[in-house]
């Protein structure tokens, strides 16, 4: 079964919820509407365990980067922006690189990055991510699965489209968000549905 990614995390109800996930990111860019301030995201690291914690960071400078991930005692940092090696060089946390499919997407490129596992989103002119939006999976399948690094799927994924895009790429893992929101916060029971349909332990309220 693949990995979880709950993303776009905000409050400690929702990451309670998530717990049972394999990974729960945090927007660490203020530019987005579900930015987490990293006062938070501090709070949640120390308190909700067993599942690996992910800052989302979209071209900020370096060193922003690397103090947030200690202060906020993150387990990964994931770049979601226009990042160059050199700079994913120089952070010492396992990283997760997205790439947004249909934005001269390259295999050979996202293999030389520096990173441990690979994110493909959907490609948005309006935004750098959290569109919402599925991207032609079947059309990009055959590409998608060149890669030999571990790649996690993500891109207006739910509970009822999860075991197909899992069917389509065989993937390490999938990333979801939007899906799990009403009224644009974390529903804490959309959370639990999802999770469930993923085969994944639920934690009651």
């Amino acid at each position: 079964m693949a990995r979880v990614k709950i993303c776009g995390i905000r409050d400690m109800e929702a990451a309670r919820a998530a717990s049972t996930a394999d990974f729960m990111g945090f927007i660490m860019s203020d530019r987005f509407r579900r930015f987490c301030p990293p006062s938070i995201v501090k709070d949640i690291c120390s308190m909700v365990h067993g599942v690996k914690k992910v800052g989302v960071f979209v071209d900020q400078p370096l060193d922003e980067v690397i103090k947030l991930a200690e202060y906020c005692g993150l387990d990964m940092v994931q770049l979601h922006g226009h990042e160059s090696i050199k700079y994913a060089e120089k952070i010492q946390k396992p990283i997760i690189k997205a790439f947004r499919y249909g934005e001269d997407f390259s295999v050979e490129g996202a293999e030389a990055y520096p990173a441990e596992f690979i994110l493909i989103d959907s490609y948005s002119k309006n935004t750098v991510g959290g569109s919402g939006i599925a991207f032609k999976w079947r059309e990009a399948a055959s590409t998608i699965k060149r890669l030999k690094k571990p790649y996690i799927i993500a891109g207006g994924i739910s509970a009822d489209t999860l075991q197909e895009a899992i069917t389509i790429f065989d993937p390490y893992g999938i990333d979801a968000s939007g899906a799990m929101e009403i009224d644009g916060r974390k529903s804490p029971e959309l959370i639990r549905k999802f999770l469930s349909a993923a085969g994944k332990k639920v934690v009651e309220a």
